[in-house]
């Protein structure tokens, strides 16, 4: 794996927190659908995967968040990125504190 990205999408919405849920829900649907491994945490959704993919999924967030409504879109995203792989992985970070 060369990349990870954790993406914090904050649509700009009328109809409070209920519709900005909506939005962001939309957003993690797509994220999960990508196929790659997600996890959802609080305050941001982390995806790791091929560098360029992660780039494609970053832009579609904030296009998701247009069409849905929002009048606009700050987005706050890390990105990990190694192109010889060897980025640390979801499970190296959180495993440890996710275990029963």
């Amino acid at each position: 794996m060369e990349a990870s990205v954790a993406i914090q999408v904050l649509p700009k919405v009328q109809g409070g927190n209920k519709e900005l849920i909506r939005i962001v829900d939309k957003v993690i649907a797509y994220l999960k659908s990508s196929g790659l491994k997600t996890f959802v945490g609080p305050f941001e959704t982390t995806v790791e995967g091929d560098y360029d993919k992660l780039m494609e999924l970053v832009k579609e967030c904030q296009l998701i968040c247009i069409r849905e409504g929002a009048q606009g879109v700050s987005s706050y995203v890390k990105i990990a990125y190694n192109p010889q792989g060897g980025v640390l992985t979801i499970d190296d970070k959180v495993a440890k504190y996710h275990q029963k």
